[in-house]
Order: C-alpha cells, then sequence, then structure tokens
C-alpha cells in the first residue's frame, strides 16, 4: 500500500508540477492549491481525509497519497523552472516543437533522477504515515496485518510480552532506514554535480 500511495502522490503531482513550472499563467493558481495543502502537517491532513473517507487501508493509501502529492508537485515545478531556461529547451523551440513534446521529451527525462531519489526517500515518510494511521486505528482494520495495526494490538501486552510490539517497531525502523540508505546513495550516484 506504501507503493499505492507513492504512485497516487506522483501521478497527481508530477504533471501539476510540471504544468505549474512550463506555463506562467497556470503556475500562480496550481501552487496557490498546493501552499494550501502543504500547510497542514502530511499526517494531520491525511487524518482529515480518513475522517472524510472513513477507515480502512485503501482511504488511508489515498489519503497518504494526497498528503505527500504537495511536494512533489513544488519539487517538480523547481525543476522545470530551473530547466527551461537552458540551451536544449531553447533551441526546441526556436525549432517549432510543440509545448507538449518539450514537456515529454525534454524536460520530463531530466527530471526522472530527481523524482527516482525524492520517491526513495519518501517512501520512509508514506511507511511512516501508513503505520502511524493504522496505530491509530483508522489505517488497517482488523485482520489485516499492518506494523503500525500490529504496534497497537501489543501495547496491552507490552509489560509481560514486549516481543509482540517490537518486533513490528524494529521492522518498520529497518525499512524506512534501507529507503534512506537507497535513497541517499541514488542521490550520490546520479548527481553529476557530487
Amino acid at each position: 500500500y506504501s507503493f499505492l500511495a507513492l504512485l497516487l502522490a506522483m501521478a497527481i503531482g508530477i504533471p501539476l508540477g510540471l504544468l505549474a513550472g512550463y506555463y506562467k499563467y497556470l503556475d500562480n493558481v496550481l501552487m496557490r492549491i498546493v501552499d494550501v495543502l502543504m500547510a497542514f502537517p502530511g499526517t494531520l491532513l491525511a487524518i482529515a481525509i480518513v475522517g472524510i473517507l472513513g477507515p480502512g487501508l485503501a482511504n488511508v493509501t489515498i489519503a497518504v497519497g494526497i498528503g505527500t502529492m504537495p511536494a512533489y508537485a513544488r519539487l517538480i515545478r523547481g525543476s522545470v523552472l530551473s530547466l527551461k531556461s537552458l540551451p536544449f529547451v531553447e533551441a526546441s523551440l526556436s525549432a517549432g516543437a510543440k509545448d507538449s513534446r518539450i514537456i515529454l521529451h525534454h524536460i520530463l527525462p531530466n527530471c526522472i533522477s530527481t523524482i527516482i531519489v525524492y520517491s526513495m526517500l519518501q517512501m520512509a515518510w508514506v511507511i511512516m504515515s501508513i503505520s502511524t494511521l493504522s496505530f491509530l486505528g483508522i489505517g488497517a482494520q482488523s485482520p489485516t496485518p499492518e506494523w503500525g495495526a500490529l504496534v497497537s494490538a501489543g501495547r496491552d501486552y507490552i509489560f509481560s510480552s514486549p516481543h509482540v510490539s517490537s518486533f513490528p517497531v524494529i521492522f518498520i525502523f529497518l525499512t524506512v532506514t534501507a529507503f534512506n540508505l537507497v535513497g541517499d546513495g541514488l542521490r550520490d550516484t546520479l548527481d553529476p554535480r557530487m
């Protein structure tokens, strides 16, 4: 479900960022919407969305995806603004290329490494958010096994059987750390200035 939440965030955030960065007249409108979403902490926004949609792992996935989307829109918009003024984009414009071709064949491929690295780092936040919401009881419902729900189920037995909550916490920690390390490694590998 973490991958689905991340895919939803990318599916909405990347096109918004591309359009806002390339078209100046859309920039102000789209970025104000993104600013409103970014004004709320991601977890609080996800709780509000789950409150509207109802509890369940699918709704938490949608909520976390929407909560993650503004960061993608901002990141891609910044990349597009910097790429838009480079000579290869100006050459394509001079040659008469359509805007859609410039966006899809020149600008987006140059954003891919940024998207990959940021996605690895965001995956850690998505896993933590879904686990937190499940721990609070608005995510995965019993009998669906989910790390946050397992921690919540084991908190009543924390003194008599600490392993019930400890193992899911350890797995959350190891998974989040692994995604952060992979993201750092990809950033070092894909950044030509390093």
